[in-house]
C-alpha cells in the first residue's frame, strides 16, 4: 500500500526498512577490531590520556597537569575542545567492544570534567585535580583484564603441562 505525498506516491516504512542491508551495520562498533589489535589501540588511548591529564609537572611541586588543564584556561571554547578530544577515548573504547554501561560511565566522567571545568577559576583547579581521561583508561583496562578472552588478550601465560 502506498501513501500519496503531493504528486509522489511514498512507499510504506516497512518496505523501506526491509531494503536496508543490515550487513553494513553489523560489527561496525562493538568489538570491530580483529583479535590482537587491542594492545595497540589501548596504548594509543593511554598515551592520549597521559597527554591530556598528566603531561606537565609544575616545577618545584608534585602537581602534574595536562593539556586538558591548559586548554581550560581559554574561556568556553577550551573546555569544549578538550571534551571533544577526550570523547575520542570513549569512541575508541566503544570500537574495542566495551559494554554500554562502561561507555556511559566513561561519558559521565568526561561530561563532569567538561562541565565543571568550564567554570572560571574553580574549573581550572578542577581540571588539574580531576583526571577524567586517566580514570576512563583505568576503567577500560580493569574491564579488559577481567574479560581478557573477549578482547583476544592473555593475562596469564601458562607454562606447564598436566600429565594423566
Amino acid at each position: 500500500m502506498s501513501f500519496p505525498i503531493g504528486d509522489v506516491m511514498a512507499e510504506p516504512m516497512s518496505t523501506m526498512f526491509e531494503r536496508l542491508d543490515r550487513s553494513s551495520f553489523d560489527g561496525r562498533f562493538a568489538g570491530s577490531l580483529p583479535a590482537g589489535e587491542f594492545d595497540e589501540s589501548f596504548a594509543r588511548i593511554e598515551a592520549l590520556a597521559k597527554i591530556l591529564d598528566s603531561a606537565i609537572r609544575i616545577p618545584g611541586t608534585s602537581v602534574v597537569m595536562g593539556v586538558d588543564a591548559v586548554l581550560g584556561l581559554v574561556p568556553v571554547i577550551g573546555d569544549a575542545i578538550s571534551g571533544a578530544i577526550a570523547s575520542y577515548i570513549i569512541w575508541e573504547a566503544r570500537r574495542l567492544g566495551a559494554p554500554r554501561w562502561l561507555i556511559a560511565r566513561m561519558a559521565m566522567n568526561t561530561a563532569l570534567d567538561t562541565a565543571v571545568g568550564s567554570i572560571p577559576i574553580f574549573g581550572d583547579m578542577f581540571d588539574v585535580a580531576y583526571k577524567s581521561n586517566l580514570k576512563n583508561v583505568a576503567l577500560l583496562k580493569r574491564h579488559a583484564d577481567k574479560h581478557s578472552a573477549r578482547y583476544g588478550r592473555k593475562t596469564i601465560d601458562t607454562a606447564y603441562t598436566v600429565e594423566a
